[in-house]
């Protein structure tokens, strides 16, 4: 200390003597270096401070606020530091903050004197003592401030400050004033901003801080109803988000004086809105602003401040809603009706002054069209009114005429009056006590008419998704009257009409099934389509049998899983299902008979979604029987499981009987059995079983077969658990594979490439470390004289979803970004192998290239293409019209935003296009790729990039 006077005399003396100018202007620099070293050891060591040495540093911090403007920033930093201490000293920070107000005056430091203030506000409540006076410190300190990190703190401030409950006294408009200037926020970020403030969060905070307390409203609901006059759409919809939020805060007394400026700015941008962000944040400010009326407490002797302002609102739109064939009906609606979802007190009194109305005009007008739009708003009445819990529906007074106007809409023949009609019975059932028992099943009735006899296409789906919904909630009536009738049409005779009715009615039955009880009955109808179809009973299309398919496997996703539905399709539907096809099985391709429809490829490709959705929602008891059932059925023939049981003891399912393949494509329906079981499921003898599996897909002849047993093995493959069990198993196989792939006399080659490609994939949706070598051969393959394009095709099955197998739904193994995973890992394999393959291999590369690029999600393609452009464009040129299409897709999305590696190659692309423009393949498709052309019509023309 001694040595430092001295210096600091000698500094003094020379300066006096006009020796040395320059070390008085550094002495206040010093000293700030100083304070720093200070500051910056007490943000290392605040938590071993006493109470005592608390105090002491921030008495000479504070004095230190009053030395030179250099010295401030530090001194801020060494406050901040001390804040943090748990042993702040009573009466600290309030002395740390009258401080701040009165000492610090420098505008460029005011962000640290803002973050200090927000340390402040987190470590103590002592704050509010000083009432008015921190408002008028913080609103001079404030004010005029512009930069961005300023304000974004100022906005956090005034937030805590009015949320807190702080006293404002005095200064409660000037705290909304210096706030409320930057109402609505126009600031756009500079490019490169280092400080990374965005619009959003200065609109979100500056909305918390006005809208944070009930004492603004008079100052804020003023500056909306001006701010809603802007012509800037931004503006408009920042408006009326910051109301939502005000209002939400609000009693009703807060808004009572503006309702009519509020009402008739609101009701400006929903009739005269050019945009539907202003038009729908205009509903929901009226939803909310009737949402904040609803919630007052009525007194004898108090107006009733909801029925005062729905009168406003009644008394412009009520009369617009008896003139449907002008424009303003729907706008007057949608207002209607965002005030009746507000309340269940709003909802009685908009449906009290609005619902005769609509059903006298409704019974009195002749014209479809006009019904039609008055049914569509009472639909949408029914759907906004809000009712409470254990309350009857608003509606219940006008139960009568609703089911009247909808039954008689069902009996016209305009399709649109009738479409619209199940819409709003699908919308009165859902609405507890509008539709009594007579009413579901005169319901019923209709809908039944309506499928056997209505052909537009729209109607039908209409009547079948409004009969799906009725059912879920009155399963009898479907029951006992609809699944009856239905039955009956779909077993009838058929006739050259009949197709389409039955198409119909095989939806409908799916489309009911949700229910348990519904199962019971619906499914019986399905499985006597399949057994009637196999027997010859009644004739019944390929297409209509896989439709039955279709619906059994839609009944196993949709229906509510229990130990009911659950024993269904485990003791009933799967064994049907297998009994059926192992029947057309043994009877064989030659059958004098007639050959089987479940013998088709599509039929019994239909068949194994039912059953794999079935057993992916099993409970694991009834899962590993399940399993163990179709184990010993295809290894050992036990067929004691099967209705119908009278098959031959010999039967031998994953064998391929000579020339005949009708028993040995059942191997898809044992995927179905046993890769789509819950992970926790053990599948028994599955050694025994994948040995089988191997054998099969590497020797048998026949497509289905022998891809239908590769695909078994693969999803096998990937649950089965790590270790070296499964690495033997895969070295085992890519042994047996590699061996027949590189024999170019082997007569099996296909065979072993399936087999390949999909254990490949199993191993790559898990991350297995064995895939590489799976993956080095297929690029080997590339250059491949008769596996070479094949080989470019398994890039696409490596990267698609499959539907059948391997996918989430079947409880595979699948981790998360497995394609960018491999394209990051094999991308520069393929573009290596395209430039040293020779000319006629190097489509093979492209291809697969394009197989790859096209399948990453699309923020990770704009990401890679540039990189690969050179490729792909050269992927243009090629003469497969697969790779064309396939690249194009690519291309497209980079178009939106084209990077400056694609401007520079703009001519070669343009040049590319337009040779393909005479392709045979691009007239077909020109109608799938409208924005890819719109896209290079952008960059072509001359206002694009």
């Amino acid at each position: 200390m001694a040595a430092d006077s001295t210096l600091l005399l000698s500094l003094v003396e020379e300066f006096v003597s006009g020796l040395q100018d320059s070390k008085a202007k550094e002495t206040p620099h010093t000293r700030a270096r100083g304070v720093q070293l200070l500051s910056d050891v007490l943000h290392d060591c605040y938590g071993g401070l006493t109470e005592r040495e608390v105090e002491v540093l921030i008495a000479f911090f504070e004095n230190r606020l009053k030395d030179h403007y250099v010295i401030t920033p530090p001194v801020l930093q060494g406050l901040r530091a001390l804040t943090k201490s748990t042993v702040l000293p009573p009466g600290s920070a309030v002395s740390m903050l009258r401080s701040l107000f009165q000492d610090v005056h420098v505008q460029v430091i005011l962000t640290k004197t803002l973050k200090s203030c927000v340390f402040l506000f987190n470590v103590s409540a002592e704050l509010k003592g000083l009432g008015a006076d921190f408002v008028f410190g913080f609103v001079q300190s404030m004010d005029g401030e512009r930069d961005p990190r300023n304000l974004l703190l100022a906005f956090q401030i005034a937030k805590s400050i009015v949320r807190r409950g702080y006293d404002l006294g005095k200064f409660t408009e000037e705290l909304f004033e210096v706030t409320s200037c930057y109402f609505p926020i126009d600031f756009s970020p500079p490019p490169n901003d280092p400080h990374g403030i965005t619009r959003e969060e200065l609109i979100q905070m500056l909305r918390d801080a006005l809208t944070g307390t009930p004492r603004f409203a008079e100052f804020l609901l003023p500056l909306i109803i001006e701010k809603l006059d802007s012509d800037v759409l931004s503006a408009k919809l920042d408006s009326l988000q910051t109301l939502i939020a005000g209002v939400s805060q609000y009693e009703h007394k807060d808004v009572a004086e503006f309702l009519e400026g509020l009402w008739a700015s609101l009701r400006r941008e929903v009739f005269q809105t050019s945009s539907e962000k202003i038009e729908s944040a205009g509903l929901a400010a009226l939803t909310a602003l009737t949402s904040c009326l609803s919630r007052s407490v009525l007194h004898s002797d108090s107006e009733d401040s909801l029925s005062t302002f729905l009168d406003l609102v009644l008394k412009d739109c009520k009369h617009h809603l008896c003139e449907p064939d002008l424009k303003l009906v729907w706008p007057s609606a949608k207002l209607l009706q965002a005030a009746c979802s507000a309340s269940n007190r709003a909802s009685h009194i908009i449906t009290d002054a609005v619902m005769p109305s609509l059903v006298e005009q409704y019974n009195s007008r002749a014209q479809c069209s006009h019904r039609r739009t008055l049914l569509e708003v009472v639909q949408r009445f029914i759907q906004s009114a809000k009712t409470c819990e254990n309350e009857d529906s608003v509606f219940l007074a006008f139960r009568p005429s609703l089911c009247s106007m909808v039954f008689s809409a069902l009996t016209e023949t305009d399709s649109s009056l009738q479409i619209t009609a199940t819409s709003v019975l699908t919308s009165l059932a859902q609405q507890t006590g509008l539709l009594l028992d007579s009413d579901v099943e005169l319901a019923v009735d209709h809908l039944t008419r309506l499928l056997l006899t209505e052909e537009d296409d729209k109607v039908s789906l209409a009547v079948v998704e409004c009969a799906g919904a009725l059912a879920e909630l009155h399963p009898a009536a479907f029951i006992t009257k609809l699944i009856p009738r239905l039955k009956k049409e779909i077993l009838a005779s058929e006739t050259p009409s009949h197709h389409a009715v039955r198409q119909r009615c095989l939806s409908a039955l799916a489309a009911v099934s949700t229910q348990p009880s519904v199962v019971q009955e619906s499914t019986p109808v399905l499985l006597e389509v399949l057994s009637s179809a196999h027997t010859g009973g009644v004739v019944f299309s390929v297409e209509e049998v896989v439709l039955a398919c279709h619906s059994l496997q839609r009944i196993a996703k949709q229906v509510q899983d229990t130990e009911e539905t659950g024993r269904c399709f485990h003791d009933v539907i799967i064994p049907r299902l297998l009994s059926l096809a192992l029947q057309a099985a043994l009877q064989g391709e030659g059958s004098s008979g007639g050959r089987s429809p479940l013998l088709e490829e599509v039929v019994l490709s239909a068949m194994v979604p039912v059953i794999s959705t079935s057993c992916s929602r099993l409970q694991p008891t009834l899962a590993g029987q399940t399993a163990l059932r179709a184990v010993s059925l295809f290894l050992d023939g036990d067929v004691s499981f099967l209705p119908d049981n009278s098959f031959p003891s010999n039967i031998q399912l994953l064998k391929q009987q000579g020339d005949s393949w009708s028993q040995s494509q059942m191997v898809c329906l044992l995927l179905g059995c046993v890769c789509s079981l819950p992970r926790i499921v053990e599948v028994p003898r599955i050694d025994d079983l994948m040995a089988e599996l191997e054998e099969m897909s590497c020797t048998c002849s026949h497509p289905l077969s022998y891809t239908s047993a590769a695909k078994c093995f693969a999803g096998l493959v990937n649950k089965r658990a790590l270790g070296d069990c499964l690495d033997s198993l895969i070295q085992r196989t890519m042994e047996r594979v590699c061996g027949e792939l590189d024999s170019a006399s082997s007569s099996v080659r296909t065979q072993a490439f399936t087999l390949m490609i999909w254990v490949a994939k199993a191993l790559l949706l898990r991350y297995h470390p064995l895939f590489t070598t799976l993956t080095d051969k297929l690029f080997s393959l590339l250059d491949d004289a008769d596996l070479g394009p094949a080989a470019a095709d398994g890039f696409r099955l490596l990267m698609s979803e499959s539907t059948d197998i391997l996918n989430r739904g079947c409880h595979a193994d699948v981790r998360i970004m497995y394609r960018q995973r491999f394209f990051s890992e094999n991308s520069a394999k393929l573009v290596q192998g395209f430039n040293a393959a020779p000319q006629e291999k190097k489509p093979n590369y492209l291809k697969a290239l394009s197989n790859i690029v096209n399948k990453l999600p699309k923020q990770v393609q704009v990401t890679e293409l540039p990189a690969l452009l050179s490729l792909l464009l050269e992927a243009l040129s090629c003469p497969d019209q697969g790779v064309q299409l396939s690249t194009l897709s690519c291309l497209e999305p980079v178009l939106v935003d084209p990077p400056p590696a694609l401007i520079q190659q703009l001519e070669a692309l343009v040049s590319r296009l337009l040779a393909l423009t005479s392709s045979p393949v691009m007239v077909s498709e020109t109608t799938c790729m409208p924005g890819f052309s719109y896209h290079m019509f952008l960059l072509g023309s001359p206002g694009g990039s």
